[in-house]
């Protein structure tokens, strides 16, 4: 590491520890704006033997439980990394240098449990209904939904989903590992707008390096210190895929995509259901090209909603619009003279299917519907001159009644 970033994290340590109380607000409000110090505290986390750990890790688990907003979400940054390296330890079987990192997320976990008044806390999501309209659906763009008598009963209901209550964990085991870990991510994802671009990198960084490790993949991706895999559960893949669906609209579309492929790569090798559904949905719903977001502009995922009112086109073609062309062609063989004259001025004709009587493979029945049907609109003409004074040069057009036999 060098001495520049030792520097920056130890006047950062010692900047803490000598500040009064009433400047804590404002401290946190300007502690996001360092992306120098922020660099240095990630190398700090990647160097498993630095001097600076433990101490780093400390402060950090001080920043969680001070309360303050602010400086929560900024150890919440760096939990991808810190679990990355933790995985990497513990494959390595080298535990004592992760005692740090260990008691961090062990403390966050804790933490993040219970509620202020130290109570068990149950988390609920409510699972949407198809047949209510939201900003991803339209009932009517999914088809046709048969009103049977029990889906008129659940029509209107809510499903809750309920997670908890967690017990409190004093060490993580092989047992237990994947369970902490999985609700650490599920409160990463809980922040991720407030999370800077460089944690979105170090997200799909790890998760690309925890799926491919020990397998074939890993001699593509170039990624050394770790040779032995990974174990990895189903639970735990899904939450790293809430995270890189974020990535892939917040400007780190390239490395959201290759985590998303190494994540699919390492649920067909375990037959995992759940990682692999979520991960094909996601891949079908990306767009043909590569999403070019402003990192510090809005964060938002562009949807197409259906619209309320239906939209009729201007060109339709209906029977006043048919009426009116059989006019101009009536007029203009009229004065065929003064068609000639108007040069570059042409009237498209619009052919009516099946109006000339032929023959469509219908038999028989065809021809007489399409000739009834040409005489039906033959026959609601009116003539534009006295039918007496003109009856020499043109029949006489009668109004007809079509009937039409089926």
């Amino acid at each position: 590491m060098l001495a520049v970033d030792t520097g920056l994290v130890e006047e950062w340590l010692s900047e803490f520890k000598t500040l009064p109380e009433a400047s804590i607000s404002s401290y946190a409000t300007n502690l996001k704006d360092k992306s120098a110090l922020i660099s240095s505290l990630y190398r700090v986390i990647q160097e498993p033997q630095s001097e600076l750990l433990e101490p780093v890790c400390h402060q950090l688990f001080e920043f969680y439980r001070s309360g303050e907003e602010q400086l929560l979400r900024f150890t919440l940054q760096f939990l991808p990394e810190l679990m990355w390296c933790y995985l990497a330890v513990s494959a390595s079987r080298d535990l004592q240098s992760s005692g740090c990192i260990e008691a961090l997320l062990l403390g966050v976990y804790n933490l993040e449990i219970v509620d202020k008044e130290g109570h068990s806390k149950v988390l609920s999501f409510t699972i949407p209904s198809l047949s209510k309209p939201s900003v991803y659906h339209e009932p009517s763009s999914i088809g046709s939904m048969a009103l049977t008598e029990g889906a008129l009963s659940q029509h209107g209901l809510s499903r809750v989903v309920y997670s908890g209550p967690h017990p409190q964990r004093e060490m993580l085991t092989a047992q237990n590992r994947f369970e902490v870990l999985t609700f650490l991510l599920l409160c990463y994802n809980a922040a991720l707008s407030y999370m800077p671009a460089i944690s979105l990198q170090s997200l799909c960084q790890i998760c690309s390096r925890i799926c491919v490790c020990g397998y074939p993949r890993q001699q593509v991706r170039k990624y050394k210190g770790v040779n032995s895999r990974i174990p990895v559960s189903s639970e735990f893949m899904v939450q790293m895929l809430t995270g890189i669906y974020y990535a892939f609209y917040n400007g780190e579309w390239d490395l959201a995509r290759k985590a998303m492929d190494d994540i699919l790569y390492r649920a067909q090798l375990e037959l995992y259901p759940e990682p692999l559904l979520v991960a094909n949905a996601i891949k079908a719903s990306l767009p043909q090209g590569a999403m070019k977001s402003n990192k510090e502009g809005t964060k938002c995922i562009q949807v197409e909603i259906t619209p309320t009112s239906s939209r009729i086109s201007r060109n339709a073609v209906t029977s006043m619009s048919i009426r009116g062309h059989r006019w101009k062609r009536h007029e203009q063989a009229e004065n065929g003279s003064d068609a000639t004259e108007m040069g570059n001025f042409i009237i498209p004709e619009i052919s009516v299917t099946n109006v000339s009587g032929e023959k469509t493979g219908n038999g028989e029945k065809s021809r007489a519907l399409a000739e009834n049907d040409a005489q039906h609109i033959q026959g609601v003409q009116e003539t534009a001159t006295d039918p007496r004074t003109d009856s020499k040069c043109m029949p006489e057009i009668r109004r007809q009644k079509s009937e039409i036999q089926i």
